[in-house]
Formats: C-alpha cells, sequence, structure tokens
C-alpha cells in the first residue's frame, strides 16, 4: 500500500525534484539500460517522478508510458513529448509479457519489506522473454523515514540480487555510488541491470 507521507512529500517537492535531476546529461545506467531495449520497444517508467528519464526514453524512440503515484510528479513528466502518463503505483502492474522494459529508478525503495517479493513478481511477469529490468535503491539495513518523511526500505548488496535471481531474473551489470538526494542526505546507492 503506498505511503501517503511520501507521496504528499514528493507533490509538494515536485518542482524542487525535477530541478535536481534536469542537471547534467542522462547518466551511464538510463544509457546502458536503453541500449538494452529493443529499439523501438516498449518501457515502462515506474515510479516516474517529473518523467525526466521517460522523457529521455521517448526521444530516444521508445513507447513510453510513465506511472507515479505523485500527481504532481505526472503532472511534470506529462510536459514529456512522446510519453503517456498514469496515476498508478506498483499494486497497479497486473499485465503479462506488456513491456520490453522497465526502468525502475529508486522508486521501489518506498515499498515495504514485506511487498518487494510481490512488487518483483509483477515487474517479471509484465515484461516479455528477455526484457530488459533497471532496478535503483539506497544501501542499508532496516527502513524509516529521511528528514523530510519518505519512507524507505533499504537493502544490501547480497540481499538485493539474491531478491532478483529469486524473482528468475538475471543479473546483467551492478553500479554502485552515492549522491545527495532531495532531503540533501549523501547515500550510498546500487544499480542493478537484469533480465526477464
Amino acid at each position: 500500500m503506498p505511503d501517503k507521507t511520501t507521496i504528499d512529500t514528493y507533490d509538494a517537492r515536485a518542482e524542487d525534484y525535477a530541478a535536481m535531476l534536469s542537471k547534467g546529461a542522462p547518466d551511464r545506467q538510463l544509457l546502458e539500460f536503453m541500449d538494452s531495449v529493443a529499439p523501438g520497444g516498449a518501457v515502462l517508467d515506474l515510479g516516474a517522478g517529473p518523467g525526466r528519464a521517460a522523457g529521455v526514453m521517448a526521444a530516444r524512440g521508445f513507447v513510453v508510458e510513465a506511472w507515479d503515484m505523485s500527481a504532481e510528479m505526472l503532472r511534470l513528466a506529462a510536459r514529456q513529448p512522446g510519453v503517456t502518463t498514469r496515476l498508478a503505483g506498483f499494486d497497479d502492474l497486473d499485465t503479462v509479457a506488456a513491456y520490453d522494459g522497465i526502468w525502475a529508478n529508486f522508486s521501489l525503495l518506498h515499498a515495504r519489506r514485506e511487498e518487494f517479493a510481490r512488487h518483483l513478481s509483477a515487474v517479471r511477469r509484465a515484461l516479455r522473454p528477455g526484457g530488459a529490468f533497471h532496478i535503483g535503491m539506497k544501501l542499508g539495513a532496516g527502513s524509516g523515514r529521511d528528514k523530510i518523511g519518505r519512507f524507505y526500505t533499504y537493502y544490501d548488496q547480497a540481499d538485493l540480487t539474491d531478491r532478483l535471481g529469486r524473482a528468475g531474473f538475471k543479473i546483467a551489470t551492478v553500479a554502485l555510488g552515492e549522491d545527495a538526494g532531495l532531503s540533501g542526505e549523501i547515500s550510498p546507492w546500487i544499480t542493478v541491470l537484469s533480465h526477464a
């Protein structure tokens, strides 16, 4: 179930978040993901935020759906040419073999631990055979809120990759780093590119 406080925070800070993401060229992980999806393929940006990545993917020729639970984030994402938006969350993903790629960049970290396996299974079912799945998460242990109220569940690398494997994904690449996010706190992160 979506966390209302987290959604309210994103609604209130949508413009700030969009400004933070607008700096610089698309990151290596997005370029790598696009290279792993069939040209012109169908892509779901699951937890799209203001739609920056969705816009880059649409400009590259993919058929892009951007989903988010924040109406304000979707309002911004709808400005991206070629992007279809939907007010929807992880529990709304009930399609089978509908997408060539799913991009979940720092969105599934807002799901509660007991819901995570169910969401990964839904992503796996929604992908076509060989489809690409990118996930970005913050590294750590336990769960809690950041200083602006957003709820997070943290995983370490071994746990995350094990959960992906058990959900039926074949891992292609892993990247690690750390950055300051919307709250200003510097956090370590992990991204994983895998295939159904």
